[in-house]
């Protein structure tokens, strides 16, 4: 009995049961894997740069051992909870391509430690044509650990459709290659999709310390989000959000967006939705094309704050892109664009005016999924799931980047009353995403360029926009404003300043 509720004991739960209790010959148990000639093989030598391999420290990796304690980062109401006994197993897929040894191993160890042995079905492991063959075929003599290798390069979502195909549980686990599961981080994600298979639920992701493996645990104040140049953020709850959680702070949190690393989803409702879109390359912008998919099509994503797994946050790729990660992500991210997000797709190309040149292939088969499973328009996706996100005045001349030579006007990151400087361009929108206003204005989110005072020289800073506002910098055919740019300094103002001609708006018309 739970909770004074009679529970049925499936005939797939004393399968699952039963099956979890006997050894399969040739197999090792996890705990008498050895992991000192698995990682010791491919170990950084003297003078080598620990950083070269995978982007984070793997001298500091390969020290730990594969079972080591992690901090339980959960909330002390989830500590106490108790969680349902007749959870469907699932199959945990796991993709990577040149992982460092000891972080993949703690990912499967991680998985086979911390969940119940019974709601594990497998483990799959897709080797997306790693350098080293053994780097996936070793850890196939762990139990439960199934070990599938492309015979070529095939990028993270034809990789992880190859290992959903395959997988013999109900219920489906995606896991990056360098994560640690923490203590009961399964039954909270299991018991949500059990109750509603068209939830997609996931973890709260706790940060893995690229330089010194600390497990350090996250904010449960945030949700998965994006800007116009669709790239992934977090974002905080609104004081209202938060206050309304009070109550309940392990309620399940509604998000307009996974990270996409890691979450579990029914495998009969991922069939169903379509899998992923094969042809898109590598990595990046699935986590946009499933979370939009999702919420149009009438499921949900929560992030479910009983949960935690820790994930290396690292700084740049470690494997190479064809064609360069820009292009790969661009051409990802038109894919999702173009499928999911009506005439609001404009708004990604005045934010990311580069990506109109990367060809995005053919898309037919995606738009008539959206058509079959009777999808809702994107005008709902940001009604109703995310509302938070500030759509830009239609009513706005262009979008683009002040730019002069290779610098362009950046917010830094400031708000409202915070000056404004220059920043490398980056063509990626966000803090250098402009718009001009049909009074001349120059916005950023509803924020205007103000000048402190009319006198040349005068610092402009980010202020609420206003109309007729006498302060507020503003560009028209027969006055040419000239901004200061210097790094370090802060942007100043200048007035019919001719003889500078180098500063130019390249716009996109919405």
């Amino acid at each position: 009995k739970q909770n004074g509720q009679d529970e049925a004991w499936s005939v797939d739960y004393l399968l699952n049961w039963i099956f979890s209790c006997f050894c399969i010959v040739g197999k090792v148990r996890w705990q008498d894997f050895d992991q000192d000639a698995y990682v010791g093989a491919t170990m950084v030598r003297s003078g080598q740069d620990p950083y070269a391999r995978n982007k984070f420290n793997q001298v500091e990796s390969d020290k730990l051992r594969m079972d080591r304690s992690i901090p339980d980062t959960r909330h002390d109401q989830c500590q106490r909870k108790q969680w349902r006994i007749d959870l469907p197993a699932t199959s945990v897929v796991i993709t990577f391509h040149n992982e460092a040894r000891s972080a993949l191993l703690r990912t499967v160890v991680s998985v086979l430690k911390k969940s119940p042995s019974h709601l594990i079905k497998e483990i799959i492991l897709v080797d997306d044509y790693s350098n080293d063959s053994e780097d996936g075929a070793l850890l196939g003599k762990i139990e439960k650990v199934r070990v599938l290798r492309n015979d070529r390069r095939e990028g993270l979502m034809r990789s992880r459709v190859r290992g959903a195909d395959a997988a013999q549980a109900k219920v489906l686990t995606f896991l990056d290659s360098h994560c640690e599961c923490n203590e009961h981080w399964l039954e909270p994600l299991l018991e949500r999709v059990a109750e509603d298979k068209t939830r997609v639920v996931s973890p709260i992701i706790d940060v893995i310390n690229m330089d010194n493996f600390q497990y350090v645990g996250a904010s449960a104040d945030l949700k998965g989000g994006f800007d116009w140049n669709l790239v992934f953020k977090w974002d905080y709850m609104t004081p209202e959000q938060r206050r309304a959680r009070q109550g309940n702070p392990v309620a399940p949190i509604k998000t307009p967006m996974i990270a996409g690393g890691l979450f579990v989803m029914d495998k009969s409702y991922f069939e169903e939705l379509g899998k992923y879109d094969m042809m898109m390359d590598v990595w990046g912008g699935e986590n946009l094309e499933i979370s939009f998919r999702v919420w149009q099509c009438g499921g949900s994503l929560e992030i479910i704050p009983c949960s935690r797994v820790g994930h290396v946050f690292r700084k740049q790729h470690p494997y190479t892109f064809p064609g360069g990660s820009g292009t790969v992500f661009a051409r990802n991210t038109r894919r999702a664009a173009e499928v999911w997000m009506d005439e609001y797709k404009n708004f990604y190309y005045a934010a990311v005016p580069s990506a109109r040149n990367v060809p995005y292939g053919n898309i037919q088969s995606r738009m008539e999924l959206r058509k079959r499973l009777s999808c809702k328009p994107f005008k709902w996706y940001l009604e109703n799931v995310y509302p938070e996100l500030r759509v830009p005045d239609h009513q706005d001349i262009a979008f683009g980047a002040l730019q002069q030579g290779t610098n362009c006007l950046d917010t830094l990151g400031h708000f409202a009353d915070g000056v404004v400087g220059v920043y490398e361009c980056h063509n990626a929108g966000g803090n250098q995403e402009w718009a001009l206003t049909k009074d001349k204005s120059v916005k950023h989110m509803d924020l205007c360029l103000t000048v402190v005072d009319r006198a040349p020289g005068s610092l402009i800073k980010l202020q609420g926009c206003r109309e007729n506002d006498s302060r507020q910098v503003s560009i028209s055919r027969n006055k040419l404003v000239y901004l200061s740019f210097s790094f370090h300094r802060p942007v100043t103002i200048f007035y019919e300043h001719l003889e500078v001609l180098s500063q130019w708006w390249p716009y996109v018309k919405v």
